[in-house]
């Protein structure tokens, strides 16, 4: 039998032993900061710990990497001769130190803020005599470096040994079918340790802040891969200044209880009970993918492409100026989901470690079971972090939990998936919140060949193009969506729980481009496409008497919404409130904001404001006008500097917020519920 080659045996000695120590890390930091007031289940702890070694391994890995790769071959060999061994040694050592002083800061900044490590430490660097002070005035300096230094030591002299012991483990070089199968098992493992699972997502930083327990993420997290994952956020924040420069407008605008400049409080406390809170009712929030208002029949299409959307239309309580912020699934769930418009201008919210953390109403309908379900995985965007970390108690669904069988990149179909969810939701036995993620009216425009009966249309490029559409396979699959909704509510009605349920449908964001002759020419100029969508409350055994309400509606009202019709009270910490409330009647407005520049906008009843994020090429649009590219801020000057400083308010609010919106303790969420 032949031996590994001792390179190899070299690597796997040196990545056991690292994997010993970097857990051995996560058990004292667990040990030493744990609280017994609020302890980790133990559950949750040991998935805590498997995730860890996860993180561990892919770290351990890209630290091997170097020498796996290059090791192997003869002139760069740390075994044929001493030059090589010593730069590979050399280049061991500083890994290790760099690593360890990672591990020794991230115990530092947790004991100090009581929050994981990330890129944000170096703003002391800009302080340094001060930093540095207070360094040395908390801490047992001199004995911490000692330990390090000993560790260092220790772990030197241990991958020295294990170099001198490789030398003489194995022949050096290996040749024919065994070297071929040894490299490529080798590097397979390699790749799926760094990959990180089994899913078609890899291991990401959200998995870390699966659960909504405050200290499980710090026991599970890698403190190097953390901090460079929070690396590229480190600069994105907020201006305190300009926050609260805009802050007596944004608290009248928001109807804060108590106004406060100083503490900046934007706290409501809700206490009156929804109008439907004593049925308890069942709540599916359904984001359908691109579901843009100038495709859908209900908006005058003339293709009529959604005859079951628009049937259910007519049946609910229906807002048609209704906006998301922004373009992106990723961003438009981070929205609903906190009331806050994701205004990262690189990436999304949902990818930004530093902002996890966030206050959902969601958590205000207490007792009840909590959903979600995806055709995909939620490792999507890091959705995950935002979503199970933040909403207690919620109940994932996504690729490998269903027997449905995966159709695309994005999972099972929608058709499939709505089948999924209902049959969880059917065997519910107590109120249950669930929200349903669709993706199939998305590239590929995949059509499932299990299809329930769904016929193709064919239609002509110039008839489509007129309709809004780019091509016939994306109107079969805008088509098929709306086929989707008819067949899950038709199985709703089936299962029984239709008349307790509210039903809510939107699109998570719109299509930019033309909207067809049946759209405000304004929103086709100014890509407004990409954000207008439909918005219904369908809720046939409560919403009795459906009707259209033409209000101005954001994506950031939906969840106060949802809790002014059914939650027995609630917070509320961000931007929404609730359609319902007539004392926001009078300025209801949809704040949108576009590219990396960016561009900020708000939607008004009678006009449409906007401005690069500088405050510059400032716009008023008529949007009744037929000649919606003309700028009337001349005509108009006081409406525009509202608009403006409105604009201005929100964005910058959105920004402070982001950072400042954490979960609120139960005392105090048990206030906001009326007694009995």
């Amino acid at each position: 039998m032949q031996k590994l080659p001792r390179l190899l045996h070299f690597l796997i000695n040196l990545l056991l032993i690292n994997m010993v120590l970097f857990s051995l890390f996560r058990l004292a930091f667990w040990l030493y900061f744990k609280t017994p007031t609020d302890p980790i289940p133990g559950g949750m702890l040991v998935h805590s710990f498997y995730l860890g070694f996860k993180y561990d391994l892919r770290l351990t890995l890209f630290v091997i990497l170097p020498l796996f790769l290059l090791g192997g071959l003869r002139i760069l060999s740390p075994f044929e001769s001493r030059l090589m061994r010593n730069i590979w040694f050399g280049y061991l050592a500083l890994a290790f130190f760099i690593i360890l002083l990672f591990y020794y800061l991230y115990f530092g900044y947790y004991a100090y803020l009581q929050q994981p490590m990330n890129a944000t430490i170096l703003r002391f660097a800009y302080n340094p005599e001060t930093s540095l002070q207070m360094v040395t005035e908390s801490y047992p300096v001199v004995w911490i470096g000692l330990s390090l230094l000993v560790l260092l030591g220790a772990y030197l002299w241990l991958i020295h040994h294990l170099l001198q012991r490789a030398r003489n483990y194995a022949t050096p070089f290996f040749h024919g079918w065994y070297k071929t199968g040894i490299i490529s098992l080798s590097t397979v493992l390699l790749l799926f340790g760094l990959y990180g699972n089994l899913s078609w997502y890899p291991l990401r930083w959200s998995e870390a802040f699966s659960s909504a327990h405050s200290f499980a993420p710090a026991v599970t997290l890698n403190p190097v891969l953390y901090f460079f994952n929070t690396l590229k956020n480190k600069h994105i924040g907020f201006n305190i200044n300009k926050t609260r420069a805009s802050y007596a407008l944004m608290s009248q605008y928001l109807g804060v209880d108590h106004p406060n400049s100083k503490t900046l409080n934007y706290r409501r406390t809700i206490t009156r009970p929804g109008t439907y809170a004593k049925r308890r009712p069942n709540i599916v929030m359904v984001f359908l993918e691109s579901f843009a208002s100038y495709k859908t029949g209900t908006f005058g299409n003339p293709l009529n492409p959604t005859p079951y959307f628009d049937a259910l239309a007519k049946q609910s309580l229906q807002y048609r100026h209704y906006y998301a912020p922004h373009t992106g699934t990723a961003r438009s769930v981070f929205a609903a989901i906190t009331g806050i418009p994701d205004i990262e201008l690189n990436k999304t919210s949902s990818r930004n470690p530093r902002v996890v953390e966030q206050h959902t109403i969601v958590n205000a309908f207490k007792g009840y079971q909590k959903f979600y379900f995806l055709g995909g995985s939620a490792n999507w965007g890091n959705i995950r972090g935002v979503l199970q970390h933040n909403i207690k108690g919620l109940d994932i669904h996504e690729e490998g939990d269903y027997s449905s069988p995966r159709i695309n990149v994005w999972g099972i179909s929608d058709l499939d998936l709505f089948k999924e969810a209902n049959k969880v939701l059917a065997k519910q036995t107590q109120p249950f919140f669930a929200i349903i993620q669709t993706s199939g009216n998305h590239r590929p425009y995949t059509i499932p060949k299990d299809d329930h009966g769904f016929k193709l249309r064919h239609e002509d490029k110039e008839t489509l193009s007129k309709a809004g559409f780019i091509s016939e396979k994306e109107f079969n699959s805008f088509r098929f969506m709306d086929y989707c909704v008819g067949y899950f509510i038709q199985q709703v009605r089936k299962s029984g729980y239709l008349n307790n349920t509210i039903f809510v449908f939107y699109g998570d964001h719109g299509i930019t481009g033309y909207g067809g002759e049946q759209t405000p020419e304004f929103e086709s100029m100014y890509n407004v496409t990409g954000m207008h969508t439909p918005l219904l409350f369908y809720a046939p055994g409560l919403i009795t008497q459906p009707r259209v309400d033409n209000k101005l509606a954001s994506e950031v009202d939906l969840l106060p919404t949802i809790a002014g019709l059914a939650a027995p009270g609630y917070v509320n910490t961000t931007l929404g409130r609730d359609l319902r409330d007539p004392r926001f009647d009078k300025q209801r407005y949809a704040f949108t904001i576009h590219s990396a520049i960016p561009i900020i906008s708000l939607i008004g009843k009678n006009y449409y404001f906007r401005m690069h994020g500088d405050g510059s090429h400032k716009l008023l649009v008529d949007t009744h006008s037929a000649t919606p590219g003309k700028n009337v801020i001349k005509e108009h000057p006081r409406i525009a500097a509202h608009m403006a400083a409105l604009t201005r308010g929100i964005h910058e609010t959105a920004k402070y917020m982001l950072y400042h919106n954490p979960h609120i303790p139960k005392k105090e969420l048990e206030q906001s519920r009326p007694p009995g």
